[in-house]
């Protein structure tokens, strides 16, 4: 059908078939559940077992050199637990992208699991050993897994959706990590496994979500953008866009990616230090950058590594912190399915600039509770709903928007370099959050949030000037709107976009793919 623009769309029975699927359903929600879902659990589920794994790493070390380990040097072997996690996410984020080209977005998805298992069985056995170094290398695999899993999952789901949901879809994985959170808390409940012998049990849980994926996930399809562009097989592409978008005709689908291909067939893929010298990049690499920076230091992971130390420095009574701090975990879950509703009609950058901007006010008004909490009665009050204020913020903005935004900015031959840097970004933050917080709070007090609260401001700043908006729009389009603060001249954007000119929503006739795309005649025959 040819519009008065000039844009043309293709219908299945008279009605364009557009929305979710079911597998497009199925595979986002297993993919999730085996990947960010972890994330979010590893965050919250060392929360509550703190004192008895303090106690049990004492006594391995008591056993092991007959002497009381000293309190300070037991933060310090607390953190490292806390934290170590982070270090393998780093790792993780290093070998994502030479595993993703290889194995494929899904297969890496399927191998990554063997990570999650591992790391289960490492720290559910720790205590019968009686080492707490399995402890710490157990929290270093589950971290690998997930550094590996928050670049892999966002890659795939980006590829496997329609535009037009990329965004929506791409919260799943926020969504997830919430729910993560949510059920480690909830197993956590000194009612539940958040008990003395049942820590060992609510590490090696990890497991289970791994074991579902590894027996749904191979079932689906592989990313039609990795079929076509690392294996050339324009026939399993096809059958893999047809079971995501649920249509028989993906002519449109096969046309777009495969002028992508073409304008990019000379052009290899790009390595971390070629992105990083690229001057038509530059912006988009730096607001990755500052993007994942800000993810992880404006606070919220200190707040879940210490959510039962923070809630009891504001006063709260210890038997209620449990129940509390799982109020924290409903809020993150509500607050992102809120974030996937409303981020098709608000947009990207809005949501990232307000969020992190209320988190700045929240943390504001709690270190004035922290504060106030000795002389006021009803501070502590102001404390908790603070924090919940500042969970919330997150969720709906930057929870889960930096990996929409990082598979959005970038083409297919700068993508998984850049999903790197922001992995290692992402990670490196993690683990000075994760290591330095508690030593922060011990000597700055009520005042070490308004650092969070800074850092939130400076990353609300540079987002108002730099970013553009990106939904709805082709990879040309959000090119074209860095171009001007990247200084590339107009003729050399107008190349590229002309290069690019078929990954528009105009249709490009089916006759010059076939002619340009040099498919051999098999594969054009399984197109038509």
């Amino acid at each position: 059908m040819q519009t008065n623009d000039g844009i043309e769309t293709r219908t299945v029975d008279n009605k364009e078939t557009k929305g979710l699927t079911c597998q497009l359903v199925i595979a986002s929600l297993v993919g999730a559940l085996g990947s960010s879902f972890l994330y979010g659990y590893n965050l919250s589920v060392v929360n509550a077992p703190t004192v008895y794994v303090k106690a049990f790493c004492n006594e391995s070390w008591t056993r092991r050199f007959g002497t009381t380990i000293e309190t300070k040097s037991l933060t310090l072997l607390w953190s490292i637990i806390v934290s170590i996690c982070a270090f393998g996410g780093l790792i993780g984020a290093f070998i994502v992208t030479p595993s993703v080209k290889h194995l494929g977005r899904k297969g890496t998805l399927l191998v990554n699991n063997g990570f999650a298992i591992l790391a289960a069985l490492m720290m559910s056995l720790s205590k019968a050993a009686g080492s707490f170094e399995m402890l710490i290398v157990g929290r270093f695999i589950i971290g690998v897994n997930a550094g590996i899993a928050l670049s892999a999952l966002p890659m795939y789901l980006g590829e496997i959706s329609q535009k037009h949901i990329r965004g929506s879809l791409g919260q799943v994985t926020s969504i997830f990590i919430c729910v993560g959170v949510l059920v480690g808390q909830i197993l956590g409940l000194p009612e539940i496994l958040g008990k003395e012998s049942g820590w060992p049990l609510l590490f090696g849980l990890n497991a289970v979500p791994a074991v579902i994926q590894l027996a749904v996930l191979p079932f689906l399809p592989e990313s039609p953008q990795y079929l076509l562009f690392e294996k050339n097989d324009v026939s399993k592409a096809k059958k893999a866009f047809q079971v995501f978008h649920g249509k028989e005709d993906v002519t449109k689908e096969l046309e777009e990616v495969q002028a992508e291909r073409k304008a990019q067939k000379h052009i290899h893929l790009v390595s971390v230090l070629e992105l990083l010298r690229k001057r038509s990049a530059r912006w988009q690499v730096i607001t990755v950058i500052v993007t994942m920076g800000c993810y992880q230091l404006c606070g919220l992971n200190a707040i879940w590594f210490y959510t039962n130390s923070i809630f009891s420095e504001a006063g709260i009574r210890m038997d209620h912190t449990p129940y509390i701090t799982l109020s924290t975990g409903a809020i993150e879950t509500i607050s992102a399915i809120i974030s996937c509703v409303t981020i098709e009609r608000l947009g990207r950058r809005s949501l990232l600039i307000s969020g992190f901007g209320f988190m700045a006010l929240f943390f504001g008004v709690l270190t004035i509770s922290l504060h106030l909490q000795s002389k006021v009665f009803w501070m502590p009050y102001v404390s908790v709903i603070s924090i919940l204020g500042v969970i919330a913020s997150f969720c709906i903005g930057p929870g889960g928007i930096p990996f929409v935004l990082t598979g959005e900015m970038f083409d297919q031959s700068c993508r998984s370099s850049a999903f790197m840097i922001g992995g290692t970004v992402l990670w490196l933050s993690n683990f000075i959050v994760g290591l330095l917080f508690p030593f922060i709070q011990s000597n700055l007090g009520s005042f070490c949030f308004l650092l969070f609260a800074a850092i939130c401001i400076l990353g609300s700043i540079f987002l108002f000037i730099v970013l553009p908006e990106t939904k709805n729009k082709t990879f040309p389009e959000i090119y074209q709107s860095f171009a001007k603060i990247n200084k590339i001249p107009e003729h050399e954007t107008e190349e590229t976009c002309a290069a690019d000119n078929e990954l528009q929503i105009r249709m490009v006739p089916l006759e010059n793919v076939k002619n340009n795309a040099n498919m051999d005649s098999d594969n054009i025959e399984s197109i038509s």
